[in-house]
């Protein structure tokens, strides 16, 4: 059964290292370490980005859709409260909606919103991703019409 997951003392241990690791993840994008993201993913993962639809391979999804949107991206936070885990043997899933300020090409900054599916495996490293898929929330134009 799906918990929010919270990193509070009465909180599941697992949950709390799925808190955290998305914490190290959030702190690599602030910091735009592509090293320290490099380590937290299996290198086969399949990630669906912002930028780039449908990504196979760790060295594409730094590629391909890291390097363009971190760049560019400032203040990159997972909410806590919103974080929802599930765990299962050695896999586990997180949920979460994301903030952060995009840049654009004049400099000026803008808020950028949205949310995080994350499918993490445990291995003798931790745990890494094998799937992740960020999307932008939806927009009010995107809600279908009332007939």
């Amino acid at each position: 059964m799906p918990v929010p997951a919270t990193t509070t003392a009465d909180s599941p241990p697992i949950a709390r290292e799925v808190c955290h690791w998305m914490e190290r993840f959030a702190s690599a994008v602030r910091a735009r370490d592509y090293a320290a993201g490099r380590a937290m993913f299996d290198p086969g993962v399949v990630a669906f980005g912002t930028v780039a639809s449908h990504i196979t391979h760790l060295d594409r999804l730094i590629a391909e859709q890291w390097r363009p949107v971190w760049e560019n991206t400032s203040g990159f936070r997972f909410d806590p409260a919103s974080i929802t885990v599930h765990v299962a043997g050695d896999l586990a899933w997180a949920a979460a909606a994301w903030t952060s300020s995009g840049t654009h090409v004049d400099g000026g900054t803008f808020p950028r919103a949205g949310r995080a599916t994350i499918i993490l495996r445990r291995t003798e490293q931790g745990w890494l991703a094998t799937h992740t898929h960020f999307s932008f929330n939806p927009s009010p134009s995107d809600s279908p019409r009332k007939p």
